[in-house]
Order: C-alpha cells, then structure tokens, then sequence
C-alpha cells in the first residue's frame, strides 16, 4: 500500500479484470441472496458453528477455491495464492460463523429483496458476502500481487471470545498485511477502533441451610445483591467512554432456603486498557470487602462464605488511525459507491489484528438492516450490491492491485 489511497482507487477503476468482477457481483446477486437466506438456515449457535462451517468449506470448493481447510478450532480458511506464486503477506477477508440463537431449525424467509429470520444480518450477509467475492474473484480470473485469504471465524458472538480471530493470527505466517472483517448490513461503516471489554463471573458459596431453622447462616445471595448495589455505584470515566454492567444474576434452591451459593455475571467494556485494568482491581476488592461484611454479621459458629472470581473473556483495545493507508482506502472505496463514510467503534473480529498492530478494519456488506440479535432480524437488498463492490474495491487495494 505504498500508492496514496486515492490513486490507488483510481487505478482501479480502469483495471478490466476488476471491472469484470463488479459487474459479476450484480450479474449474480441472485444468487449471493439465496446463500445468505441458505447459510442462515444452518443453526450455529456459539460453540457449536461445525455444520455451518462445514457447509460453507463446500461452497467454497464448489466456486473453484481448491485450497480450502477446516482447522482445529473450526475456522474455514480459503486461500487465494498471489500472482507470482510467492510466499508472502496476505490480505485476509473474515466473517463469522455462530449467532447468538440456539434455535436447532432458524427459519429464514425470502421475499424479493428482504430476508427475515434470526441471524439473516449478523452474520448471514457477511458469510454470503464471502462467497460473492470468492465467486467474482475466481470466474473474472482476477490475479493480485498479494494472497488473497477468505475465512470463517468461529466464537465471535458473546462468551466465544473473538477465539476463532485470536487462533487465525497466532497460526498466520507471515502475518496478514491487512484484514478486513465483513460483519452484517450497511455500506457506509468502517470500524477502526477496536472496542476492549472483560467479562466476569462472581461466585460466593456458603452451607445453605433452612430459611427458619438455620437463619443466621452467611448468605451467598444477599453477598451477590450487595455485590451488585456496590458496582452500580462505582463511578465511571466519560472519557474514555466506559461501560460496567451486571448482565446475569442467580443462585440458590428454593423459597425456603438459604442458598448454598450466588452468582452474578458483569461486562466492562472501554477503549483503554488501563481503565479495564483499574475496574478488575475494583471489582476484586469489591468482592472481598463484601465477603468480610457478610461473614462479620453470620451466627457463631457458622461456616463463613467464601468468593471466587473467574475470567469469562477479554477482548483487546486499540485503533487503526484515521489516516492509514486502510482506512483511507476504505474511505475513498466507499466515497466511490455514493457513500458518505462513518469511522466507527465496535468489538468485532478486526480488534484482534488491531491490537497486534495488524492494519485492520470492520466493514458491512452492503444494504440495510435491522432487529439484530432478536428473532425479528431482517436485512433489505436494496443497493446491496454496491457494498459489495465497496468490499472488493478494499481488498483488491490493500492486496495492491493497481
């Protein structure tokens, strides 16, 4: 990406073979429409992304991809060799496969330009979007000076811990000269700072015992009220913007007794580490001094409560400045299509690359979208092809077509 971002993007406006993928994009988007109506049908909740996976390997193969495999962590890698035949940097084009739905049969409807059903967004339209790019790129014979590499991630979604990212840049030698996430709808998006976050889960244990007969026994769920009393008060940095929620809260057996244990779960989420670093050693002293005050106040002679803290995740912080080669060519690509672009936020699969200091961004996969992570979901084709075209415009750039 030694050219000025805006030459490069003009180069490629002349460039026939790219010009022929575009137009393969929109000859075919029929098609791309029943992939991401077919891919969504396929359940893939968190964990559990194997038959997704496996029906995107053979798509894959079925548009000419030869080099096509599954890892030992479920991601699908497609690889595209560079014109020369050399081993070298790549660009990486990612999507990923789990929903946050557990429903074994998601029921997906297509209706001309729409698509209904949970999932059929995020990430349906990304994953389908991969598929129209490796389909164009492969029949338009479009060779690049840089090995152009599709992959299916899994556990992006909630607990899955951006895991499929994070094992796809530890195997990547060399590392990718650029990655670009395709996550959902829309054509005006490029995320280039990475969103960090922790997520926690709080346990204290205690005897139990009966709500009469035992009353006076340290319990673990008034521990966890308490717990969460004191987070909701602890104060906050506007800036940088930081987030702290207590997301999921249980314990106990039944109205008339004193559980044997308490939980609570807790998201904090900032664009610092530092600030991360600080709300742990909070929230761990938290926590003791809530046991101590619990245990301070137990009958004699009764078993004292004991607290453990467990690490759920942590995604990284960090940013891809607004003027790398990157981002100003995925300006310039999305200024091509009609499109005013927005610099965004977001904890998606480009964080991990932008933490290690791999240029890196998120993009949507064009048209419009909305009811995300809700049965409702439901995504509109109109202009979408033209966010694909963003897509391959970005990609043919940073792989230094030119």
């Amino acid at each position: 990406m030694s050219l000025r971002p805006a030459v490069v993007l003009q180069r490629l406006r002349g460039a026939a073979p790219l010009d022929a993928a575009c137009a393969h994009l929109e000859a075919h988007n029929s098609r791309t429409l029943d992939w991401q109506r077919d891919v969504t049908r396929i359940a893939a909740p968190t964990g559990s992304e194997s038959t997704r996976g496996a029906w995107m390997a053979g798509q894959f193969r079925a548009i000419g991809w030869r080099d096509v495999r599954v890892d030992d962590v479920g991601n699908v890698i497609a690889r595209r060799e560079r014109s020369d035949g050399a081993v070298a940097a790549g660009v990486w084009c990612c999507a990923h496969l789990d929903t946050v739905f557990s429903d074994p049969s998601p029921v997906v409807s297509r209706i001309g330009p729409r698509l209904e059903g949970p999932g059929v967004g995020d990430n349906g339209r990304g994953l389908a979007a991969l598929l129209a790019l490796g389909s164009a790129l492969h029949d338009a014979a479009v060779t690049m000076p840089a090995e152009v590499v599709l992959a299916c991630t899994v556990g992006e979604e909630g607990l899955g811990d951006l895991r499929g990212i994070k094992r796809l840049m530890q195997d990547a030698l060399p590392a990718p000269r650029a990655v670009i996430a395709i996550d959902g709808a829309g054509d005006d998006r490029i995320v280039n700072t990475a969103l960090g976050s922790t997520r926690w889960r709080v346990t204290y244990r205690g005897a139990g015992g009966h709500s009469w007969a035992d009353f006076g026994v340290a319990n673990p769920v008034h521990a966890v009220t308490a717990l969460a009393a004191a987070l909701q008060a602890v104060m906050l940095p506007r800036e940088p913007r930081t987030t702290l929620t207590v997301a999921r809260v249980g314990g106990g057996e039944s109205i008339n007794s004193i559980p044997r244990d308490g939980w609570l779960e807790v998201d904090m989420r900032s664009h610092s580490e530092t600030v991360l670093a600080g709300l742990e050693r909070t929230l761990h002293e938290t926590v003791a001094r809530i046991e101590r005050s619990e245990n301070s106040r137990r009958a004699p002679n009764t078993a004292p409560l004991e607290s453990q803290v467990t690490v759920l995740g942590t995604r990284p912080c960090g940013s891809l400045r607004a003027d790398a080669p990157l981002v100003r060519i995925a300006e310039q690509a999305t200024r091509s299509i009609g499109v005013r672009p927005l610099l965004a936020t977001g904890s998606t699969d480009a964080s991990v690359p932008i933490a290690l200091g791999i240029p890196a961004i998120a993009i949507g996969a064009g048209g419009q979208g909305g009811g995300m992570h809700t049965p409702e979901e439901w995504y509109d084709d109109t202009n979408g092809v033209r966010g694909l075209q963003r897509a391959l415009r970005i990609i043919a750039a940073a792989a230094g077509l030119h």
